[in-house]
């Protein structure tokens, strides 16, 4: 990194022989290389985010149904609770695997891996915080006729949002550093620096790499705990 300063910007290249290869800017070459890494980084950044998100929403509706006291219908409960568990006990990275060979090399397989695997999570912590909600209000609500929808978004939904917020930002902090992972199989981001770096021996760009990765996790791990405590 320090090349983008201090490297020569008229780099020799020669053959054993002594003849001229070719000349090369290594500040130029040094700045190009950080702009990439800038790219990555928030290519990283979106893959954790969006694949929390759609694991989210791709949760909420299982962990309704898997949450005894809303007493689902037993064959969906059963269903849901096996898809969450599939999920969850199916790693990142082998998510990662089948879907690159599916959807092919890039973020989008990056996306549904984080997706995939963190839906089982998102269910089994949804469904804890609705299963721990005073039942007074649930049967309130339903005493007056109200459908499983109304019960839902009336007494669940409002005295559950905190909880699933606070478990929502501690899935998407560690989504923040399962992400970088799956660069390496192909999914882009810093994981794909590494796999470069680490290939051609590039240690000074390896440890700009991870320093950068050390820098991201802290600041978003920071970020969620203050939102954390402002929601407690």
């Amino acid at each position: 990194m320090l090349d983008v300063w201090f490297g020569n910007p008229a780099l020799e290249y020669r053959s054993d022989d002594g003849t001229l290869l070719r000349v090369e800017n290594r500040q130029a070459v040094e700045r190009a290389w950080l702009e990439g890494l800038g790219r990555a980084t928030w290519t990283t950044i979106r893959i954790a985010t969006l694949g929390s998100l759609l694991g989210a929403l791709l949760a909420l509706p299982l962990a309704v149904l898997t949450a005894r006291n809303l007493a689902a219908p037993r064959p969906l409960a059963w269903g849901a609770k096996a898809v969450l568990d599939t999920s969850r006990s199916i790693h990142t990275l082998v998510f990662g695997l089948v879907l690159v060979g599916i959807v092919g090399l890039g973020p989008t397989a990056g996306i549904l891996a984080i997706g995939l695997h963190s839906m089982g999570t998102y269910g089994k912590l949804f469904a804890e915080a609705i299963e721990s909600l005073d039942m007074a209000a649930i049967e309130a609500v339903r005493s007056v006729g109200a459908g499983p929808a109304q019960v839902f978004f009336n007494a669940v939904w409002p005295t559950v949002l905190p909880q699933f917020v606070s478990s929502h930002l501690y899935i998407w902090e560690f989504n923040i550093r399962d992400s970088t992972i799956l660069g390496l199989i192909g999914a882009g981001g810093l994981g794909l620096l590494i796999t470069e770096a680490t290939a051609l021996f590039q240690w000074g760009r390896l440890a700009t790499v991870l320093i950068v990765i050390v820098v991201m996790v802290s600041g978003f791990d920071a970020i969620s705990r203050r939102i954390r405590q402002a929601l407690a």
